[in-house]
């Protein structure tokens, strides 16, 4: 096991290339904050410039007996305190120097992982695959910005020797900086979508932004790739490193044959993979989580993980929170909780589970995807079509006018119009929900966070529960 990573004030100057211009240079820190509303006694505080300027809250940082705090400018703190001062250039770039020090310190290898739709599924399942066999770190909850990836990265200081981190971008050029953070020898790429087009334009832009995943690597590093997904094949030609490739066509390395789809209880295929070759069930629900499976399979492999190992843990896996959730509720209504985001073929996937569940009714309360700019009436016109092949007794929107065209065009391609109903909001359409949704239903419920679609989970919860 990796030791400890000590961080006093002295070495955080140096790694950052600050100065300490007041206390102790062997005051140590034991966390790190860049909210003054959440820091914890021995923490170090970053004054990040951001909505707010954290410089306002360095006094009520150190009134909160944080360790010491990290300015770009000079500061007056409280007379009683005895918070060491550091001063940087640029406090962004100083916690993000402090985490690339930690991360070289640490001698652990990073697993970077980049794509439209899947990247908390996959890192959770690549850490959950590697556990056994290391010491793993991951980021929490959506901690993969500019901000947050080096926050996740510090706590390879505890001695871990794999951390697992998904890169989140809204647009170009943000990945490339998070990769030359991280460093990672393991780069997992999972697809292509519509996630942000608005910034972009088009698929093809946000591909090219993806591809900055490819940047810096070397003969060593390990690229893990959707060999079903034509733009990610597209880009990675000349990437220097070694290739892996994931997916159900016969062009990947580790491939999924024979796939059944088991509904609510996930799928089921047999596992093709450079290490032989076995059965394989997963219980998240539809292809899109089994291709995450592959690609952290894919990983696992590559880190000395065997392959029983791999299928074993594979058979227990439960999906992230509010990210295709099972919720069985006792008055007989089963909820797909998929509320924490959504884009156009993330949400087709889920409809798609949807249409293959047994139920004597299944209901779609679908929020509408934000970011998609231009091309967003387009977009949710395309998913309403996909909504009436998906075998719905009932469509409730939630949003503005693209996801009211959502249902319109759903009707168009054949749903009932009287299946149809829309809302404004996630609240308008929670306090109608009992009178739509009714014992036996399977209900998915999908949305940009944005949508608050989360709120119709909660009153289904409280109304069948």
């Amino acid at each position: 096991m990796a030791a400890e990573i000590p961080l006093a004030a002295g070495t955080i100057a140096a790694a950052t290339g600050g100065r300490l211009v007041a206390g102790d240079s062997d005051h140590y820190v034991t966390g790190f904050s860049i909210d003054s509303r959440t820091l914890v006694t021995g923490d170090l505080f970053f004054a990040i410039v951001a909505a707010r300027d954290g410089h306002e809250f360095v006094g009520s940082a150190s009134r909160r007996r944080a360790a010491g705090v990290v300015v770009d400018r000079p500061v007056v703190m409280p007379d009683e305190s005895d918070s060491f001062v550091i001063e940087v250039a640029d406090t962004t770039r100083a916690l993000q120097d402090l985490a690339r020090y930690v991360r070289r310190e640490s001698g652990a290898k990073v697993v970077a992982i980049t794509g439209s739709a899947g990247k908390t599924t996959t890192k959770d399942v690549i850490a959950e695959l590697l556990s056994g066999a290391h010491r793993v770190v991951k980021n929490k909850g959506n901690l993969n910005n500019h901000l947050g990836l080096p926050l996740s990265l510090l706590e390879l200081r505890h001695g871990a020797d794999v951390a697992v981190m998904e890169l989140g971008m809204n647009h170009a050029g943000e990945i490339r900086v998070l990769v030359d953070v991280a460093m990672p020898e393991v780069r997992v790429w999972t697809n292509v979508g519509e996630a942000h087009i608005g910034h972009f334009g088009s698929a093809d832009g946000i591909a090219d932004a993806k591809a900055e995943i490819l940047e810096n690597a070397d003969a060593r590093t390990l690229l893990v790739a959707n060999a079903d997904d034509e733009r990610v094949m597209a880009r990675i030609g000349a990437f220097p490193g070694r290739q892996v490739r994931f997916g159900l066509s016969e062009r990947a390395d580790v491939r999924a044959v024979d796939v059944e789809d088991l509904g609510l209880d996930g799928t089921k295929c047999r596992l093709i993979t450079p290490a032989g070759e076995r059965d394989l069930r997963v219980p998240l629900l539809g292809r899109g989580h089994l291709l995450n499976v592959l690609a952290g399979t894919a990983v696992a492999l590559d880190l000395d993980v065997t392959l029983d190992h791999i299928v074993d843990t594979a058979a227990r896996l439960q999906p992230s929170s509010r990210r295709g959730a099972t919720l069985r509720l006792p008055k007989g209504v089963t909820v797909i909780d998929d509320s924490y985001n959504s884009s156009p073929s993330a949400l087709k996937l889920s409809l798609e589970v949807l249409s293959r569940t047994w139920a004597a009714r299944r209901v779609a309360v679908v929020g509408e995807m934000l970011e998609l700019g231009d091309l967003s009436l387009s977009l949710h016109q395309d998913c309403g079509r996909v909504a009436a092949d998906s075998r719905l007794s009932r469509l409730i929107t939630i949003g503005g006018p693209s996801a009211l065209a959502l249902g319109e065009a759903a009707v168009e391609a054949g749903l009932s119009a009287g299946a149809v109903s829309h809302f404004e909001t996630s609240a308008a359409a929670a306090a109608a929900i009992a009178g739509l949704v009714a014992s036996g239903d399977v209900v998915l419920v999908k949305g940009s966070r944005g949508t608050r679609t989360d709120v119709v989970v909660e009153q289904l919860m409280t109304v069948f529960g």
